[in-house]
């Protein structure tokens, strides 16, 4: 094991005759928190809520739990499985002194929760410039915008759980409203915005779709505040976020937009007219193609049967 500048120690691999540790794999996640940077800028906006006196910085508490999660624990007792492995995790605060940090920020949740944000997106920002080329926002534009994504899930969890309501599916849990970067085909789904919400959230609820749509995008690394991203920017909404209010919000801000699921693009312009009639083709098991009527989608797309 090497001695490390941050939080994580950085191990070495080796053919020695010796003890191995568990969790080896936690060693990408404390890699990739060190390359982009996210131990520093969490710490640095963390910083006014460290006691002179903690012996344990916030934004490595946060970090600990973050990695318990990944690592598959479900609750903050959990954190028994990387305070374990002192060799990839270093120092691991105790349960009593989590709980302390935990209420400490709670306490402050209005302005914690921005300065989370601000770190989350100063490591992106880093994370995308390394990438250069292979950025997902490399070259967007109105005719290859970057995709984001906005829908709900369902998240079970027991009714006496804060938060925790009776959910649409008959079962018991929160209802978060999710952001991701669709990174394509050669790639995967990138966090930008989550909303915890009670499971008994409405799935079409205008203010909830507009905040998380701000938060997402800012977290995008070419967006600045007071600016409007325009038409290098699509927004991916199901028919929960198609109201008016979202709509004239994505309008007001020049995004490109494609909701109830699918469709053809639009950019802050109405759809437009769809003639009454019309209509696809679907093939019988036997015999010539059945043409049969279509309903028009807000898209201008007729709707498949």
């Amino acid at each position: 094991m090497k001695k490390a500048t941050g939080f994580y120690p950085r191990p070495s691999v080796d053919t020695k005759a010796g003890a191995a540790v568990g969790q080896a794999g936690g060693v990408l996640l404390t890699g990739t928190v060190r390359a982009s940077g996210l131990d520093q800028a969490l710490s640095g906006e963390l910083s006014g809520w460290r006691s002179p006196w903690a012996v344990h910085d916030p934004a490595k508490v946060l970090l600990d739990l973050a990695l318990t999660l990944a690592l598959g624990g479900d609750t903050c007792s959990d954190l028994t499985v990387v305070r374990s492995e002192p060799a990839l995790f270093g120092p691991v605060a105790s349960d009593p002194t989590l709980s302390r940090t935990i209420t400490t920020l709670a306490k402050d949740v209005e302005r914690v929760l921005p300065a989370i944000d601000r770190a989350r997106a100063t490591a992106r920002a880093r994370v995308w410039a390394a990438a250069g080329a292979n950025a997902p926002d490399h070259t967007r534009d109105g005719a290859n915008p970057l995709v984001i994504d906005v829908d709900a899930t369902l998240v079970t969890a027991h009714s006496d759980k804060e938060q925790a309501r009776p959910t649409f599916k008959r079962g018991s849990g929160f209802h978060p409203l999710c952001a991701f970067v669709d990174h394509g085909t050669d790639g995967t789904g990138e966090p930008l915005a989550i909303k915890l919400r009670a499971g008994n959230a409405g799935s079409n609820t205008a203010a909830d779709h507009i905040e998380v749509l701000r938060a997402a995008l800012a977290q995008l690394p070419s967006h600045r505040p007071g600016t409007r991203p325009g038409r290098k920017v699509l927004v991916r909404i199901d028919g929960a976020g198609s109201t008016h209010k979202v709509i004239d919000w994505l309008t007001g801000q020049r995004l490109s937009y494609s909701p109830a699921g699918g469709g053809t693009p639009r950019s802050g312009s109405p759809c437009p007219p769809t003639p009454p009639t019309c209509s696809n083709s679907s093939r019988r098991r036997s015999g010539p193609p059945r043409w049969t009527p279509t309903t028009p989608s807000v898209t201008g797309r007729g709707s498949p049967n």
